[in-house]
Order: structure tokens, then sequence, then C-alpha cells
């Protein structure tokens, strides 16, 4: 980026124009050469100082070089460590990661364990279509007649509002006892199933007792399926009246707020029951559209988006006399999670106006979804009109663009309380395969906004077998506490008919699942073999990761999949876009690419080798890749025999183990042992001295041999612990750390050693005890030479109050070595440097000094250069670490801002050399992010937008018996009973109670050293005064070393560049722009969307249920008073499809 004209910034050539690496600019060779020319002449009789010259530079960077060297080799110790290595080498085997054979293996076991849920979905799904066919509908079935565990029973009875509201109720409720499980992270009972029923729906109903009387015959089938698999996790079964029944039993995890939990709205319910989907929904925005019924409009749409998947593909238009779409979208998009955000911002924005034009919205709608020249589903095609009625049929629309095939379904929305005729709605829906629905109030927006996958099943359940087949999910979050799984799913078909010779049934009754954890899948992959920076990967058809270690979000709202892009996961580059696509067509391929990778911390770009391999996993939709670093094609595995499978006896009687014993760390130094699961007995803990008080105490009770401990990660970590403790012996013991201004010297290696030393240096020690997780470590093995890592500005003190033994600088580096050609890099040793001390002797080193305690003298007739010891008033020298971030500087008043990006410190300067080619910088968006909680506005999707009638309108008495009337009084109701019904939004209500904070897009900046690896001078112009500096990078170490005028002309600002993370205001980059370039997928390989035999009769019909305000207040307030209610009272309306 060059800098504009009248900004402090250093000159370089013209916006993009290109200068090879190295090559300083021609006006900087000019600099190199007449340095001197550019300063004034000093005074007559005064001490002449001129700017360094190069060469003067260049020896300090030298001297500085040395310095670094000398200290690390004499305190690091990793040559001797080197050497203890190959002493030791009859103690371990070097194996090799064959990337081939390791990624084949382990899609092979995900493919086992994948394949062992899916024996059990169809064992579920064949028992639920015979149980169902072989029960008897009962008419008049009631509530006792019914024994089930309600698994909301126990939440309710603590809630009095709902306590009133089901008192009277005659269903028998079991009470059972629960035990810990931890597999299920929740309290269980093996011997029972657990239903849920949404809160809109009335239990009593005939639909839902019959629902329960058959569906309890899956109990056996659950528990004989966990008998086969006792590794099952949750069985579900979805049913499409919106019953769930779950095994085994739990108490419901029921918010706080409003529980509005509905199966039907899950998303491994949506892509269960129903193919893919093209949806444009078409908005009739007409004058005659306003106040409550365009609210409940816009709350149907957002709604309806809730009921798409990301395998959909979605549009959203207003319409009057003219169509157009309500966001910059102007084509389908892909219903993903951050395109369904935008719509439904978007649609809070619609304005009633001029008049109906059915004829526009439907056209408009058609040409949508013969557009073959975007991405789409290319399955379900599907017109959703809401509308509050018209008398216009536009037959000649659909003459025009459906008949005679009808490949387009037509779904019509009747929204708010009217008089219009709706035959016209009905007649359209019926005309064109789909249906006709009445939305009269809030209460009916859910249930009317999902039905239609009724009939998108229709096709599915006539396939018949063909269409039994097993998909699984994106990752979400499990509603029962079990974190992030994948779920397998089959639908479950009605194959009832009504009579000999009938017809066959075309419903659907609901969709089964069975959960895969995350974690379980991670445990089949390698976990310590490939070393830190080694990682295995999957991703779906979409691209979005299943495995992934930066799969992290920060938080989760189970209403919505985790969708993370592979691309989005790590840093985006063309290689790794061609090795997606590659996936996503079920290929496998290897390809070593050279790419950028984000430090764990986030602070850090480095430039890596990486070799990738991937296989497609079979009988699933995901496939699978390996990344391995170079240097972790080799590890070590310890061969411990001769210590310790002679020798029967505990562990802790082993020679090597007395190290790990608190009682040496005096003499050997702290040790830091990695959190992993060495035995399954190990008692986990976040503290690492009482993790290793647990560890020590159950060595003593393990032999060495012991089938319940991970001999691998066991027998590697007694390996590290005697190599490290020699190193304390032929190296550090004997040292003096003072002489060095050392507070620390350390080693860390793959087997899950960290040891610091000496002893007390432990207290101030804040690194990550797994190796693994630990940014320096990762980045040394990514680095060659000293990489220095200075701390984290926030946890630094004012300089008067700097402690020379608790603030220090990091300085590591891996120690690399070869055995028969094999070459590995199992540990990373450093030191701590005391930054006070090495503050001062960066001074002296960037001087002018001969002797050591002698500063340069300039007398009055002598010409000097500066230095940046004696002209720390006049010079600015610092050295900054190759993510921008100050390490030391000259300047004691700096000594506090050691650690931050240095655009803060001196913003001109780190410009200049971001502008000189010095810094690159990469910009990234991440997804997982997590935000405080914006403050509620006024166009929130929930149903808390309430008509407020006027004036007027109440001293009307023909308005109290109007729609609007009771609706709006259907409204107050809802907040007496749910008082927090108008503030709760849904996501919040249904997600965690504890919640704080709601996912986002958060940019994040990093600096990385650029191109140029020269040294050179250069000028930044401001205006009427200029300032000389200079820079060059430090051989073998990640510094900078710069050295500059200080800023005289304080009036000259520079833009500062920005490192820090910044929130997003909408969606992270522009989503308009961005679905301009959708990123490669495929949709799933079946699709159901069309059967010759099926009955399209049963398309909807309106309620025959006027509005009587005497008769609902009635029902209204029986509900309020806790008195049993009718069938009526909450409405359920049957299977109608």
């Amino acid at each position: 980026m060059a800098v504009p004209a009248r900004t402090c910034g250093a000159r370089r050539p013209g916006p993009g124009a290109p200068r090879p690496a190295g090559r300083p600019p021609r006006l900087l060779l000019l600099l190199l050469l007449l340095p001197p020319l550019l300063l004034p002449p000093a005074a007559p009789g005064a001490a002449a100082y001129s700017f360094p010259q190069l060469h003067t530079m260049q020896h300090w960077a030298r001297r500085l070089e040395q310095e670094i060297d000398g200290v690390m080799r004499i305190f690091g110790g990793a040559q001797q460590l080197r050497e203890i290595y190959r002493d030791n080498r009859n103690l371990f085997a070097v194996q090799e990661n064959e990337p081939r054979a390791l990624v084949e293996k382990v899609a092979g076991d995900i493919e086992g364990l994948l394949a062992r849920k899916v024996q059990a979905l169809k064992r579920l799904a064949d028992a639920a279509e015979t149980f169902q066919k072989a029960h008897r509908w009962q008419d008049n079935i009631k509530e006792e007649d019914i024994v089930y565990y309600d698994a909301k029973a126990d939440a309710e009875l603590d809630d009095p509002e709902v306590e009133d509201l089901e008192r009277g109720s005659k269903v028998s409720t079991l009470k059972l006892d629960f035990v810990e499980d931890a597999n299920f992270k929740n309290k269980v009972n093996y011997s029972y199933t657990a239903v849920q029923i949404p809160t809109d729906i009335y239990k009593g109903s005939t639909v839902i007792l019959n629902e329960l009387n058959w569906t309890e015959a899956l109990e056996s089938v659950f528990a004989e399926n966990r008998r086969r698999d006792p590794t099952l996790l949750w069985q579900v079964f979805g049913s499409a009246t919106g019953v769930t029944r779950y095994y085994p039993a739990t108490p419901w995890r029921a918010p706080k707020k409003i529980d509005l939990y509905d199966v039907r709205r899950r998303p491994w319910y949506i892509q269960g029951a129903s193919s893919p989907k093209d949806m444009v929904i078409i908005v009739d925005v007409s004058g005659s559209v306003s106040g409550l019924t365009l609210k409940l409009m816009k709350t149907s749409v957002c709604e309806m988006l809730d009921t798409l998947s990301d395998d959909d593909y979605v549009n959203v238009a207003s319409f009057n006399e003219k169509a157009q779409p309500v966001s910059c979208f102007t084509h389908l998009v892909q219903a993903n999670v951050r395109n369904k955000k935008v719509f439904k911002e978007a649609v809070q924005g619609m304005v009633a106006k001029g008049t109906t034009g059915y004829k526009a919205g439907f056209e408009y709608a058609f040409d949508q979804l013969q557009n073959s020249n975007i991405s789409r589903a290319n399955c379900n095609k599907m017109i959703m009109m809401f509308t509050d009625g018209g008398e216009d049929r536009v037959q000649d629309v659909f003459e025009k663009y459906n008949w005679p095939n009808r490949t387009v379904r037509v779904f019509t929305f009747s929204v708010g309380q009217h008089n219009y005729d709706v035959t016209p709605l009905q007649w359209m829906a019926c005309a064109n395969k789909g249906y006709y629905f009445e939305i009269p109030s809030i209460g009916a927006i859910r249930i009317n906004t999902q039905e239609y996958l009724d009939v998108l099943g229709r096709p599915m359940v006539l396939a018949g077998k063909e269409a039994k087949q097993v998909q699984w999910t994106n990752v979400y979050e499990d509603a029962l506490g079990l974190g992030l799984v994948v779920t397998g799913t089959l639908p479950v078909f009605n194959l009832t008919q009504d009579g000999p010779g009938e017809k066959k049934n075309q419903l659907i009754l609901g969709v089964m699942g069975i959960d895969v954890a995350l974690n379980d899948i991670k445990r089949l992959t390698p976990n310590y073999t490939l070393g830190a920076n080694g990682y295995v990967f999957a991703i779906d058809l979409n691209g979005y990761v299943l495995l992934h270690p930066n799969l992290r979000p920060q938080t989760t709202n189970f209403r919505e999949p985790v969708t993370l892009d592979f691309l989005d996961a790590e840093l985006e580059d063309e290689n790794k876009e061609e090795i997606r696509r590659s996936m996503i067509d079920g290929s496998r391929g290897h390809r070593q690419i050279r790419t950028l990778v984000k430090s764990l911390d986030e602070r850090y770009i480095d430039e890596v080798m990486r070799n990738y391999t991937w296989v497609p996993i079979r009988s699933t939709n995901y496939s699978l890749g390996l990344v391995l670093p170079p240097y972790s094609t080799f590890y070590l595995q310890a061969n411990l025999s001769d210590q310790i499978l002679q020798v029967k006896l505990p562990i802790s009687k082993l020679k090597d183990f007395e190290f790990l014993l608190p009682s040496s760390f005096e003499s050997e130094g702290h040790v830091f042992i990695a959190p992993r699961e060495y035995c399954k007995d190990l008692n986990a803990s976040d503290n690492n001295t009482e993790f290793l008080k647990n560890f020590i105490e159950l060595m003593e009770k393990v032999t060495p041999d012991s089938k319940q401990c991970n001999n691998f990660l066991l027998h590697n970590l007694i390996l590290d612990t005697g190599i490290t403790q020699q190193l304390v012996e032929r190296v550090w013991r004997d040292q003096d750390l003072n002489t060095y201004s050392l507070l620390a010297v350390f080693a860390a290696t793959d087997g899950g050693i960290t040891r610091v030393f000496p002893n007390k240096a432990a207290e101030d020690w804040t690194e990550n005890p797994e190796p693994f997780n630990a940014s320096f470590y990762r980045r040394s093995l990514d680095n060659r030479g000293y990489v220095f890592r200075p701390p984290h500005q926030e946890a630094l003190l004012r300089p008067l109050e700097l402690e020379n033994d608790t603030v220090g600088i990091l300085v590591s580096t891996a120690v690399e070595f070869s055995l028969g050609g094999r070459t590995l890099r199992p540990a990373v040793v450093g030191v701590k440097l005391d930054l006070e001390a090495w503050a001062e002797k960066f001074k002296v080193l960037a001087s002018n000094r001969t002797h050591q305690d002698q500063p340069q003298k300039c007398g009055p007739s002598t010409h000097c250069e500066m230095d940046c010891e004696v002209n720390n008033e006049d010079l600015l020298c610092v050295l900054i670490d190759d993510g921008g971030f100050l390490v030391l500087s000259n300047q004691n008043h700096q000594w506090d801002q050691v650690g931050r990006f240095f655009s803060e410190v001196d913003a001109n300067l780190m410009l200049a050399l971001y502008n000189n080619s010095f810094y690159a910088r990469k910009e990234s968006f991440d997804y997982q992010a997590a935000c405080a909680p914006q403050p509620p506005g006024n166009l929130g999707a929930a149903p808390r937008g309430v008509f407020v009638p006027t004036v007027a309108d109440l001293l009307n008495l023909a308005w109290w018996s109007s729609a609007a009337a009771w609706s709006l009084f259907q409204q107050l109701l809802y907040g007496l009973v749910y008082h927090s019904w108008f503030q709760a939004d849904p996501a919040e209500a249904e997600g965690s109670p504890e919640a704080r904070e709601s996912s986002c897009v958060v940019k994040q900046t990093q600096y990385y050293f650029g191109p140029v690896n020269a040294s050179y001078n250069a000028i930044i112009d401001c205006g009427n005064c200029s300032r000389l500096f200079h820079a060059q990078r430090l051989s073998n170490t990640n510094l900078l070393f710069v050295v500059a005028e200080k800023p005289l002309c304080s009036q000259c600002e520079a833009g500062r560049l920005l490192q820090k993370e910044t929130h997003c205001p909408a969606d992270g980059p522009e989503q308009c722009e961005l679905v301009q370039r959708p990123r490669y997928r495929r949709g799933p390989h079946i699709c159901f969307d069309y059967n010759a035999t099926e009955d399209t009769s049963d398309c909807g019909r309106g309620a025959s249920f006027p509005p009587s305000l005497g008769v609902l207040v009635s029902l209204q307030l029986l509900l309020l008073l806790g008195l049993p209610p009718g069938p009526q009272a909450l409405h359920v309306p049957a299977r109608r499809l």
C-alpha cells in the first residue's frame, strides 16, 4: 500500500510497482552514498553528531547476532541435547509416518464407526414402520391411558406459570431415577425413553396421544441397539407431529425462558425429512398489508428461513405492482447462516404500499427458479407466497411457466385475520402440487411454516426403499449437552393403507437419528505421532469441516449448525482451493505446498511447507485429509524394554521416574507434564501440579505393561524425563544464569515434558504445559534459528514497577538431528531474557564503545556518529519481531510497551517499514468469535413487535370484534403466560441461559516479514521535516533491527496500521459480494422431488373458526385459571397431508 501524498511515510515506488526482493529503491541507493549530506551542519564549537553510517549499523547488527548466538549456544543447550539423544539412541526407535497408509487407516476406522451407527438406524426405522403399521388408531384415546416419562415434567413443576397451565392434566408421567454417565455428560436412565413435546402443542390431543401410544414400542429396540453397541449415544425419533422420543431417558435441559425447541426445526430433522430445495419466498407488501399483518408476515418469513439448511438455496422478494428482492441478493443463494441473517435483517425493512400484483410476484419467482447460470440445489423447486388475500388467480402465469409438468410447487399463506375470499389462494396451491395454509396469529406461525416439509416428503415415501438412505449432517451443538456432534438420519415412512386396494400412504412419519460425538471420531485419529503441527481434518460436500484443530466455536446456538469452511479454518490460497475441490469430488490426492499458517495465539504468520494427503470416507459424504510438515515424517518411539518389561514393578520404581518427583525440582528444575490421557484411571486437572500429583499416585500402582495405559505416551514421557534431566546435568546446573541476565532456561519435548530451570522460575512460567498447544513450541518447529517472543503487553507493569525476575522475553529454537538419514525435531530449547537487563545490554551492543565500561566521548572538534547508548534522546533503536511487536528499545520509557504492536509505539516508523516491504500483511476473518450481545433494536425478527392500536381504534366498538383486536389479545395472553415473551429472542430463549455472548465475525490482521532481506536506509518525508531510518534483519533470528531519528514533526499525522481484532459490522466480508463468487460445493447425491403416483388432492383448506370474542376470551381465561382445557384450546392441527 503506497502512502498518499501529504501523509507521513517512507517514499517507495508507485502503487503496485514490482521491486526485486532485497533490492533498495533508486532513491535509497543514493541515500546509502550520501547520508551525511542529509543532515544540517553542526554549530561551531559544538559536538558534531551525524546519523550512523550504514557500515556502522551493520557492525552493531553483527554484534547483536553474535551475542544472541553465544548465549543460546552456551545456555540453550540445543547442540548438547542433540548429543544426548544420540547417546541414548538405544532407548528409542525412529518410526515413519506414511501419509497414504495413515489417512487410509483413519478413513477406514471412521467408516467402521459410522457403519455401526447406520445398522442401528436401519433397525430403528424398520421397527418404527412396523409398529406404526400394526397400530390401531384410537379416536377415543384418553390421557390416563398413556404412561410415559415427560422430559420437561421436572422443569415445569419448578415453573409456577407452566404448572398452572398443566394443572388438571390427566397424563400419567413416570418418576425416574438417574445415574451420572460420563459418555453422555448427563444423568440418564437406561430402562426408559424420554418424551419431549413442544410448548405450543397440546399434549392431550388425539394425534399426540396416538403418537405416544405406538412409539412406546421403540423403547425395546433402543435398548437392544445399545446392547449390541454400548458406544451408542442419543438415539432419537423425531415425529412429524412434533413429538420427540429419545433414549436413554434424561431430564430436558429447559432454558429459563420459554422453551421453543421443536424437533421439526432441528438441522438433522430437516435434512432427513426432504431432499434439497430451491425456494423463492414472495411477500405481498401492498397497502392492504399493514400493522399487525405485516409484522406477522415478517416473522413468518424468518421462521420459514429457519427450515432451510446449507443444502438449500433461497431468495426473498417483496411485491405490489412490481416485484423486487428484499436484500442485495439478486438470485438464489445458499441458505447458510450468514445469508439467512442478511435476509432476516432485510425483511424487517419491508414497507406496505401500492396495490397487489400477484402476476409480478410470481413472474419474478419463476424467473429466479429458471436461472441456470448460478449454483443451486436442482431438486425440489417451490414458491412460497405470503399475502393477506386477493382475487387474481394468475392462471396465465402458471400456464406459461409451470404447466403441464408442474415442476414448481406453489405454497400459499393467508396471513392475518380478514374477510377476503381465500378460494384463489387455495386454487393456486392445489393447481401447482402445493398446499394452502392460514396464519391468523402469532401462535400459528411456527407450525404452519414447517408443515410444507410433509408435502416435500411425499415423493420420498412413494419411492420406498430407494429413498431409505442414511445421510450425515453438518456439525451442530447437541441440545442435551453432548457438545459438537454429527447425526446420521433416516426417514421413517407411513406404510399403512386406508383399505384393500387403496392408494399407498404418502405421509412421512418422522426422522430417526443417532448422534456421533466429534470427540469419538477424534479418538480414531493419531494424536501425538504427527508432531505439534501435524493434524487430521475432514470436510463434507459443502466444504465445511467435520474435524479440524481450528474448529473451536467460541459460542454455539443449537438452532443453527456449526458451519466453518475449510478455507476459513485455514488461511486461504489457490493450492488449498484445489485440494478442497478434489476432496469434495471424492478424489484421492497428495500435494506438497508452501503456505501461510497462523500461530496458535493468532499474533503471528509463518510461511511453511506442508504435505497434504486426502482420501474419501466410503459410504459417507465426508473426505479425510492429513497435513504433515516435512520434519514430522519421522518420530521417536521409546523402547524401554530393558528397563520396563524385565522388571514387573510399578513405574514409580524406574530410575528416570524419580526426576518427575517434586523433591527433585530444586536441583533438577521444575517439570510440567502435558495433561494427556496416559491411563484410563488418571484423574484430569487444569492445575498441572495437581495433575502431576495424580499421575505420580497412579504410577505407584500401575505396572509398566499395564493394559489400562497408553504405552506409547507413557514410555515417551519417561524417556524425555531422563533426556531433559541429562541436559540439566551436562549444561544448566553449572552455569550462572545471572552472568548473562537470564531468568530461566527451559526445554520442551514431543513426549510431553517441559523442564524449567531453576525451580523458582516456574513461578512465573505461563506457557501451556502441553507443548503441542504452546505457541512458542509450534513456531520454533516451523522456523529455523532463534525465535523471540516478547510477553503480551497486557501482562506488563509500569517501568518503575518492573522486577527483574518477573518480566522476560522468551527465545527458543528447535532441536534437530539426524539418525541414519532420518531427520527429526523432537524438542525445543530456549532461554528467558531479563527484559530490563537486556535493554541495557542492547544499548551497549548498538553503541560505539571501544571498551565495555567506557562510553564513546565526542569532543567539540570531533565529528562523531550517533549511537543507541549516548544519543538515546535523539536516536531511536529498537528490535521488532516478525509479527511487528516491540522486543527491545533503547528508550527507557518504552519498556512498558514491549510486546505492543509497534504501530502503537511509533506509527510513522511502522508505516514506513510496511511501505518499504519489510513487512507484509495478511487479513482474514474469524467466523467463530464471540461478541458481547447487542442492545435489542426495533426490528427484531422475534414476535416481540406488537401492534399498538390508536385511540380511535379503542373507542370504536367494531374494532374490538375485529381480527386485529383478537390477534393483539392473543399476543397479550402469551405475554401473561410467558412474561418474557415480548423481550425474548428465540435464539436466546433456546440457547444456554448462561450465555452472555453471541457468535459474530471478527476481522484479524497479522503482519509478517516481507520479501526485503537487505540492509538499507530510507527517509520518512514529513512535509518541512524528514526522518532518517535504517532497518536490517538479524540473521538466524526473527528480529528486525531498526535505527531511526526520533520524530521531530509531531504535527505530521500518519495512517496507523492496526493489528488488533476488529468486529465486523455485519457478517464479515460483504455477503453481497461473496455470493457473486460462491465456493465450490456439491449437493447430496440423491433427490426425490417427483413421483408419478403422488396424490396432490389434499392441498389445504381454510379454517372455519371466526374470531368470536366471547368464546375465545373464555377459552384463554380457562387456560390462565388452570382449568382443564379442551383439545381445541391450543391448536394442534391434525396430520393433513
